[in-house]
């Protein structure tokens, strides 16, 4: 009877330690970019139809973030134990349906749920719920055995200064970009690499489906391209094929990092190349929407630009989403001297998490960037990057 005590005892505490520490590294993760969880989020509100949601996104993503992080600090330290079950086991089952909504009806390509510094495909992170749900589960039925490693009020006290660090972290990441930067445009990366695809990269290989009609028996036969061809099928003038082949992505190839970014001017000539490759200094003002942005904020970018401009050889450039006339009109407002260029929303919103953002490019590299509440004055980035 002793031996079964202590052998559940030990599964209880590997459970505990498990779920406890992968809550926390699954909030500090999206919680180091919040901004980027709630762009997450609002997919989901479009699918389910609540978009109205969109304005609490931030807030909410923070929230989800800390609470992942408060439960699965409270498990560890044993606080509470019975109300912090019942929360691990509401938020995996939140996040299971969440997943297996996404893979099944193929709607959210990526749940997130690491946020981008471990992209996952839907399907693997619906089976990563469900093995923690067994986990949870475990927890839960067991919640009155989870033992405590401090006295109640000390615990109680840890699990009030969890809940301001975890809130803070958020609070600072949404305000001053994320502590580490997992996007493809964070500094020192290379644009021009990370957009190229090396030679003898495998592109991703897709499966044809036919779907096959006898014209005298009726009968009908459904068969990939390889079987199509290995049969011989097609030779046999009986057998036609009835409507557009179905493609199915088999195996995935070779993805550069970055493959959407495509800058254009007014007229729609693309400009890509041209503006990654200069070998000067670039400033370029990310704004992915002028309808939301902090208009305070763009009238400060836009003084810096103008000062880089008549002081030095740098190119300022405005990147945005909104349509030519929008941002003609918006420039015309507030006398922005900057070169204006248009891209796709997705990928402004991932260059920088702020709206506006600025980075500093040269020779296509990501020198540094900032948010809008961070930027250095005009004598600062002439100290640290333009007297050497």
């Amino acid at each position: 009877m002793k031996n079964n005590k202590q052998s559940a005892a030990w599964w209880l505490w590997a459970a505990r330690i498990f779920v406890g520490l992968l809550f926390i590294f699954s909030g500090l993760v999206k919680i180091n970019d919040p901004l980027g969880f709630s762009y997450k989020l609002e997919e989901y509100f479009e699918v389910f139809h609540i978009a109205f949601l969109n304005g609490l996104a931030v807030y909410i993503a923070v929230l989800l973030c800390a609470l992942e992080i408060i439960f699965g600090f409270g498990l560890l330290i044993g606080v509470r134990a019975i109300s912090v079950a019942w929360g691990l086991l509401i938020l995996v089952v939140f996040f299971g349906f969440l997943t297996f909504y996404s893979a099944y009806f193929n709607v959210v390509q990526t749940c997130g749920c690491f946020g981008d510094a471990i992209p996952l495909t839907p399907w693997q992170s619906f089976s990563k719920d469900m093995f923690l749900l067994v986990l949870v589960l475990v927890l839960f039925f067991n919640r009155k055995r989870i033992a405590p490693l401090f006295t109640a009020k000390t615990g109680d006290q840890l699990l009030v200064l969890a809940t301001i660090i975890a809130i803070g972290i958020g609070v600072y990441t949404y305000n001053f970009l994320p502590v580490i930067d997992f996007l493809p445009y964070k500094v020192g990366a290379n644009l021009v690499d990370e957009m190229k695809t090396p030679p003898g990269a495998k592109p991703d290989e897709f499966e044809l489906t036919y779907h096959l009609k006898n014209k005298k028996t009726k009968a009908l036969k459904v068969m990939t391209d390889k079987d199509y061809l290995k049969s011989n099928i097609w030779k046999d003038n009986n057998w036609e094929i009835i409507g557009n082949p179905e493609s199915r992505l088999v195996k995935t190839g070779f993805t550069p990092k970055i493959r959407d970014l495509n800058i254009q001017d007014a007229q729609g000539n693309n400009y890509t190349k041209e503006l990654l490759s200069n070998p000067y200094y670039c400033l370029v003002i990310v704004a992915y929407d002028l309808k939301q942005t902090d208009e305070d904020a763009i009238n400060s970018l836009s003084a810096l630009a103008l000062n880089f401009s008549e002081h030095f050889n740098t190119r300022t450039v405005l990147l945005t989403s909104n349509s030519a006339h929008d941002a003609q009109a918006f420039a015309k407002t507030h006398k922005l001297v900057s070169e204006i260029f248009y891209a796709d929303e997705v990928p402004l919103k991932t260059m920088v998490r702020a709206n506006p953002g600025i980075l500093l490019l040269k020779d296509g590299i990501v020198i540094n960037k900032w948010h809008y509440h961070s930027v250095p004055n005009f004598d600062e980035m002439v100290k640290k990057y333009f007297q050497k």
